[in-house]
């Protein structure tokens, strides 16, 4: 048997790809024998560093910076994919928190927030989905194929007190995803999400000490942080042929955070 895995020549566009699960996924999807992968981030600077590691190891990619939240710079994005490799076969929404700006240390109750902060998280974590797939879907409906990987939270999954808004928008991305798998499922298309916990990303390190961690991990079975390894093991997986009977699906990546829901 071949490698189940093997991405077959496709051609991948992620967000939010500039460090963290997003890079790690967009190193997974090279070496997972795609053809190309666009890779975006909010700051050109990662989108470029991501893309000469992925030409280092022997792969194809292009940068593609900008905002999730703008629906036509997505479109944009997605032009320049096709321009660079023909088409877009694999979407993954990774780009999340409150955009690129957000101060993580900064997290307020939700009745101390405004309508505009709420805007910042509802932007990235639902409508930078909703543009995602709307600029990809037209291309994989026409070739009658296409994977869509969400990646949600465990907050959308069971509630953070400390971040309503968010856990409202990654609850609604994952709503939309299982919609949107009955709508494109006739058409070879799935559409799943991954749902993390605490990954150790440069945004949760520098949030996070020792004494913090610590705490944190006896909510956890398995008693470290996550890996962005972790999350990009089974996006790999959602992405490729090897899960071609599975959609409409949220699967949690936690380290046994939370086993229901």
């Amino acid at each position: 048997m071949g490698n189940i895995l093997d991405l077959q020549g496709r051609v991948a566009f992620i967000t939010g790809a500039g460090q963290g699960v997003g890079r790690q996924t967009a190193l997974h999807v090279a070496a997972g024998n795609a053809r190309g992968v666009v890779v975006n981030d909010y700051h050109r600077d990662r989108a470029d560093a991501v893309v000469e590691e992925i030409r280092a190891l022997g792969g194809h990619a292009v940068a593609a910076p900008g905002d999730v939240t703008d629906l036509e710079a997505v479109e944009g994005m997605v032009r320049l994919g096709e321009e660079a490799f023909g088409q877009i076969d694999i979407l993954v929404n990774n780009a999340g928190n409150a955009g690129p700006h957000q101060d993580l240390a900064d997290i307020k109750q939700f009745w101390d927030t405004t309508p505009e902060e709420w805007n910042q998280w509802l932007g990235t974590n639902f409508f930078g989905v909703l543009n995602g797939c709307k600029a990809v879907l037209p291309g994989m409906m026409r070739r009658r194929y296409g994977r869509i990987v969400t990646v949600i939270s465990d907050a959308g999954r069971v509630g953070e007190p400390h971040l309503a808004v968010y856990s409202g928008a990654k609850a609604g991305a994952a709503g939309f995803m299982r919609a949107l798998a009955k709508a494109v499922g006739r058409a070879n298309v799935t559409a799943n999400c991954i749902a993390l916990s605490g990954i150790r990303t440069p945004g949760v390190e520098a949030l996070l000490g020792d004494e913090a961690v610590a705490k944190m991990l006896k909510s956890y079975i398995i008693r470290r942080l996550g890996e962005p390894d972790d999350a990009a093991n089974m996006i790999l997986f959602l992405a490729s042929d090897a899960a071609s009977w599975i959609t409409g699906q949220t699967y949690p990546v936690n380290g046994g955070y939370a086993t229901s829901h």
